[in-house]
């Protein structure tokens, strides 16, 4: 790949563009044939992301605005504009934006790629593992955790037990 440097965004832009209640990813990088990925998260005052586990990439958090904390190795960690935190692969993290939301730009390794799926509809009779309520719904990807609440992979919400 002989891709040029080149300005994918301006996060000021971003941020303007976005209509004021919009929370989640307001960006992502999607070049093709990048060893990376990252996200422009904004989430609104009060707002959480569950506790959850990336068991197999390490990620680096950086505070653009509002503030907020992090649950992360047993300790609540305060989260402000300009904060840098890491997050090393298979530890437990949670996010709590404060009173003005959290807006916040992750960056990791490009997730492994092509998961085995069974088509939709598909039916492989017998009686389901034990393991099967820590398979993602969305992407099959099994988790290690024995308590999953968010797909480390794909980020889909696993149904409640």
């Amino acid at each position: 790949m002989n891709a040029a440097p080149r300005v994918l965004a301006v996060i000021g832009d971003l941020l303007a563009a976005a209509a004021p209640d919009e929370r989640g990813a307001l960006w992502h990088l999607a070049e093709q044939g990048r060893e990376l990925d990252a996200n422009l998260v904004r989430l609104p005052p009060g707002a959480e992301v569950g506790e959850h586990q990336e068991d197999v990439l390490d990620v680096l958090l950086v505070v653009l605005a509002g503030a907020g904390s992090a649950r992360a190795g047993g300790r609540d960690l305060p989260l402000g504009p300009g904060t840098v935190l890491w997050l090393p692969r298979t530890s437990r993290r949670a996010l709590a934006a404060g009173p003005d939301g959290l807006t916040y730009l992750t960056v990791h390794r490009r997730r492994p790629g092509l998961a085995i799926k069974p088509p939709a509809g598909a039916y492989e009779g017998g009686e389901g593992p034990c393991m099967l309520d820590r398979v993602c719904p969305e992407c099959g990807r099994l988790s290690q955790d024995p308590a999953p609440v968010f797909c480390s992979r794909c980020g889909e919400r696993f149904p409640e037990r």
